[in-house]
């Protein structure tokens, strides 16, 4: 196994992590001293640090493989899924946004399976790239809004940052099946 590949798998594993540090009542919402919300927040920009480096590392290195290709994507909406479902949770966003962005994930995805299994490469998008980078934010925006760092202004930029997502989720998947022929009848 390649380097890259090993950060896509520690992405992997860094999900359940998240969900408990997140979702678990600690006593005094602390572990070992520092608040939950900071390690929540450490471990989901150490996993999106994963997802910068494992691309950049295999491009570099010359090891991009099948397996990287294909579960880096399944690594980043897992991630992004969790981390959102669990802000839902707490009640930190609303349930029709993340169910906007997740079912995109799934549509494009399918839309991605089906162009590999007739040979179509789908290149990313770069309305895709300003996706994630905003879902980025967001998240950690309202990771760090909860809880005993409850702040106005990083409440503010996760919500605003969310709005992005979906405003960039809904016009990169029209765009995805658009290109692709999708929504002109014409299947690639």
């Amino acid at each position: 196994m390649n380097l890259p590949n090993a950060l896509t798998l520690t992405r992997i594993f860094l999900v359940p992590l998240l969900v408990v540090v997140l979702l678990t009542k600690f006593e005094g919402r602390q572990i070992l001293g520092v608040p939950n919300e900071i390690v929540g927040a450490a471990i989901f920009g150490l996993a999106s640090l994963t997802d910068w480096a494992d691309g950049y590392l295999a491009r570099r290195r010359k090891q991009v493989t099948p397996l990287g290709q294909v579960i880096d994507p399944f690594a980043d909406k897992l991630l992004v899924s969790a981390a959102l479902i669990s802000l839902v949770q707490l009640d930190l966003a609303p349930a029709w946004m993340v169910a906007v962005i997740i079912g995109r994930e799934f549509a494009v995805t399918a839309l991605r399976s089906v162009a590999y299994a007739r040979g179509v490469p789908i290149p990313a998008s770069p309305l895709g790239k300003v996706k994630m980078a905003a879902q980025v934010v967001a998240i950690l925006a309202l990771i760090l809004a909860h809880g005993q760092m409850r702040e106005f202004f990083l409440d503010r930029i996760g919500q605003a940052a969310l709005w992005v997502v979906v405003l960039t989720a809904l016009a990169s998947g029209v765009d995805y099946f658009r290109r692709f022929g999708f929504l002109r009848g014409v299947a690639p």
